[in-house]
């Protein structure tokens, strides 16, 4: 049964309505709240004429949907509402839902490039805003945030993640949960729904939908932290990833389900399955018909078959059969009720129209946090010469590349609902920003076509000016779901465009807006300076105008590390001490290419610069369930004010079990004026120290440890602590 512990989003009261429910259905009634279609899907029988959503309508009038999603707008929402107070007795409204990852209405960064912020509580308000504006239309679900951690940039979903840190996910996890489950009162609610519980970043060869096979401890260590702070941050729903852990996919897996996500941590809300996910069990080879995936997903745990029809066409015949108690249908039951009963939809099914100048409002208010978020999202990443800033008088601009005039691929891969006429492209930004008549504009080519057919009219453009600025990079198509690549490299003509302007001797600024890291060490040959501008949404060209202009001072720092090519995949920090030393012929390393990353986890940029003084401890010694402090002086020693994000991360020397050679324990983002100075300051004690030791137990182990507080995972001053017992 559901925890009513003291804290819980569970009230008695909640829990009492539920039950009361739940006592007048029948086991359809009760099937049908488990059942979710995508309204989405709409094919038409072309014997028939009859289309998915005429005969969704007749299952939601017999009372056999609990939740649709991918419906746009709030007159649908409340004609399929009004289909359930009209034809069901016990009138339980639908629970609408939909993808909403970085943005509905108003498209905010991606969710890499917001991570690139190292700023969990902008996150937390764009989360808020997208789910203020996905209400609106009757969308009180929202299947955010992704928090898989991802180690691949092959992956096309790694523009979802947060990238590869747990604690940075973690972070993110419990902002996006909190920002995301806007509270207002009953029918203002919304619930979030942190995916893919759990592995699925970690797919083989960065293939979608690919096997995963991972370790008790990379799962324990790594996957699982984010997921575990979802929950303690009250997430009301948790979605069951695609791909199997320890031979068993996860909608079906008991350990991943009931041992640690009901068991262990207490989670009380609703386990939706993945897309079709239970008729991927047969395709999957674990089971031989739909009654089997049926029966195996519900004993496992999961409360929500999310558009198969697995649960509605066999659960009733499987519970009167006797292979599925109707004690297991009953909690996942009560789950949903209760879900749908902290929404307030029992109360307010309806969507109420907002005043228009209300809307206003709030749409200006989001589009001001969407520009504060793509400049916060920017990540300086090369400056030779102190090219940027740039100024805005007296310098004529060359604006070139597939991605310039461009308002369609800055969306990123999960904009829905977002249009691309609300788009301020880069070569707009820049226009604004400078003036038209300083500027001018050749695209050079396609993003991904061959042809060099545009390069005579850049390379002139090129010729008139005192600068070029290059926009670079993928489509939004390139990432997301089912997006994987095996090449890192700028598609198209686009590097032989690059080199063909940089051959003019021209400063060069490159521009690169993508949805995962590249792999491109030739670009510092050909560009001065080089931004990482992701994905950034509605306000991408103006967020990227104030950092070249000098109007916002890049802060952003690298959620990910980025390889030199693409057979050092995977490349991350969190990487294991082997029994090689790190010298001569029989050690870890390749023949023909570094094991250095091009740009470190952590890395970024600034117009200023930062030095640290040496890292001090308030102790050099403590026990294991002790706190000491190290501290470390941070002073700008440039000319503007600026952000540094300052990183502690820790080494366990010797321990039970191998540990990675660092771990991410501390950030702090950290503004300071030209000459200012600042004592930066991170708390240590047992959260930070501990390791899964040999029996799977949180412990933190007596003996060396070595401190790290810098500006990257590459670079910073190291301590030596002693942990006794």
């Amino acid at each position: 049964m559901i925890s009513t512990e003291k804290g819980s989003w569970l009230t008695p009261a909640i829990k009492s309505q539920a039950e009361q429910l739940l006592s007048r259905m029948t086991l359809e009634d009760k099937v049908g709240q488990m059942t979710q279609y995508d309204w989405g899907f709409n094919p038409i029988n072309p014997e028939t004429g009859v289309s998915q959503r005429d005969l969704l309508r007749e299952e939601i009038r017999l009372g056999r949907v609990g939740s649709i999603f991918n419906l746009s707008g709030a007159e649908e929402a409340n004609e399929l509402q009004q289909l359930i107070q009209d034809n069901t007795e016990l009138r339980i409204p639908l629970l609408i839902g939909r993808d909403v990852i970085h943005g509905y209405k108003t498209v905010f960064p991606i969710p890499l490039a917001q991570a690139s912020a190292w700023n969990p509580e902008l996150a937390r308000k764009t989360a808020e805003a997208a789910s203020r504006e996905s209400m609106a239309d009757g969308v009180a679900w929202v299947f955010a945030p992704m928090i898989d951690v991802s180690r691949d940039p092959r992956w096309g979903r790694i523009a979802e993640s947060i990238g590869e840190d747990p604690l940075l996910t973690s972070d993110y996890a419990k902002a996006w949960v909190e920002g995301a489950q806007v509270d207002d009162g009953p029918g203002l609610a919304a619930a979030s729904c942190p995916k893919h519980f759990a592995g699925y970043g970690l797919a083989e060869a960065g293939r979608d939908y690919n096997t995963v096979d991972l370790s008790d401890r990379v799962l324990r260590e790594v996957i699982l932290p984010p997921f575990k702070e979802a929950v303690e941050s009250g997430a009301l729903s948790i979605m069951a990833s695609f791909n199997e852990i320890n031979g068993v996919p996860v909608c079906a897996n008991p350990y991943l389900l009931k041992t640690i996500l009901r068991g262990e941590w207490g989670f009380e809300g609703i386990v939706a399955s993945d897309y079709n996910a239970l008729q991927e069990l047969i395709t999957h080879g674990v089971a031989g018909s739909e009654e089997e995936a049926c029966e195996r997903t519900v004993l496992a745990g999961c409360d929500m078959d999310m558009h198969s029809g697995i649960f509605i066409r066999h659960l009733p015949k499987l519970v009167r059969e006797g292979r599925v108690p109707e004690s297991v249908i009953d909690q996942s039951v009560l789950r949903i009720l209760a879900v749908k009963i902290k929404l307030g939809l029992i109360e307010k099914p309806f969507v109420e129209a907002v005043a228009p100048e209300a809307a206003a409002v709030a749409r200006a208010g989001f589009t001001e946090l969407a520009r504060e978020a793509a400049r916060e999202s920017i990540v300086l990443l090369r400056n030779e010469n102190s090219l940027l800033p740039l100024s805005k008088d007296g310098q004529s601009i060359a604006v070139i590349g597939p991605l310039a005039d461009n308002s369609k691929d800055p969306l990123g891969c999960w904009a829905f609902d977002g249009k691309p006429e609300d788009v301020v492209s880069m070569l707009a930004g820049i226009r604004q920003a400078a003036g038209a008549s300083a500027i001018q504009f050749a695209e050079g080519c396609a993003i991904a076509d061959a042809s060099e057919e545009g390069f005579a009219q850049a390379l002139e453009a090129a010729r008139q000016a005192d600068v070029v600025v290059m926009a670079l990079g993928e489509s939004l198509e390139m990432s997301g779901e089912s997006r994987s690549r095996t090449s890192l490299d700028l598609p198209g003509a686009q590097r032989r465009l690059v080199e063909e302007i940089a051959a003019l001797g021209k400063p060069v600024v490159a521009v690169l807006l993508s949805g995962r890291p590249l792999a491109l060490p030739w670009l510092e040959e050909y560009a001065d300076a080089i931004v990482q501008a992701w994905h950034l949404g509605v306000q991408s060209g103006s967020g990227i105008a104030d950092v070249l202009f000098g109007d916002y001072n890049p802060g952003g720092r690298l959620p990910v590390t980025f390889p030199h090519n693409i057979g050092q995949v995977p490349i991350y920090y969190y990487r294991k001490k082997t029994g090689r030393p790190p010298a001569g012929v029989y050690s870890s390393y390749y023949i023909d290419s570094t094991t250095e990353p091009l740009y470190p986890f952590g890395y970024g940029l600034s117009y200023t610069t930062f030095s640290y003084g040496p890292v001090v401890t308030s102790r050099t010694t403590m026990k294991a369930d002790g706190v000491l402090v190290a501290y470390v002086m941070l002073e700008n020693t440039g000319c503007r004010e600026g952000e540094e994000v300052v990183q502690c991360y820790v080494r366990d020397e010797v321990a039970s079990v191998t540990q990675p050679l660092k771990k991410l324990i501390g950030y702090q983002k950290v503004k300071l004026a030209p000459g200012e100075s600042a004592v930066v300051s991170f708390s240590i004690g047992a959260k930070e120290l501990a390791i899964l030791d040999g029996d799977m137990n949180w412990t933190v182990e007596p003996g060396d440890f070595t401190l790290w507080i810098g500006p990257n995972a590459s670079q910073g001053e190291s301590v030596s602590i002693k942990v006794e017992r």
